[in-house]
């Protein structure tokens, strides 16, 4: 039953409409544990678990920015890269209402409004990614090649350090 209760996922949805191969990874969610908690939950090192986070410009504009759970996102440089004066995170409520995912559970995939992905360059280069599925406690393996393939990724070096 729990199966079922994760295919009905956006995300999953999205996945399964594009003939993706992922497996599905369930663990125990823990407000503001972050990437870490579910990198140790599923025995994966931090950098292969992918954070989806909402973003927006200071005009307003939301974004996806992509990044390895062990970095930063280095807003100073996404601003420069997009040409804009300034990037923030959203706050949470605007980050749903973007994304139609509850903060700790967002996915890339099957977002509410269209936004442009950026997603830090060094993912593509990974043999396998862990992304959100679209719940808390609901990650999805597959290939970093699938967010090129499914999403409209533009992919940037925008890590801090």
């Amino acid at each position: 039953m729990a199966k079922k209760k994760l295919a009905g996922t956006a995300a999953v949805r999205v996945l399964k409409a594009a003939g993706v191969d992922f497996i599905p990874h369930t663990y125990k969610y823990e407000a503001r544990g972050g990437t870490a908690v579910s990198s140790r939950a599923l025995g994966v090192d931090e950098h292969t678990v992918i954070k989806t986070l909402v973003m927006e410009t200071a005009a307003g504009d939301p974004l996806v920015v992509l990044m390895h759970g062990d970095a930063q996102v280095s807003t100073k440089s996404l601003a420069r890269h997009l040409g804009v004066k300034a990037v923030s995170p959203c706050d949470p409520h605007v980050a749903q209402r973007h994304s139609g995912y509850t903060v700790g559970g967002t996915s890339p995939f099957g977002l509410r409004k269209e936004m442009p992905v950026y997603a830090q360059r060094t993912i593509e280069a990974m043999e396998r990614i862990f992304i959100n599925g679209g719940r808390r406690g609901f990650l999805v393996e597959l290939s970093p090649h699938v967010l090129g393939a499914v999403l409209e990724v533009e992919w940037v070096d925008v890590a801090t350090g």
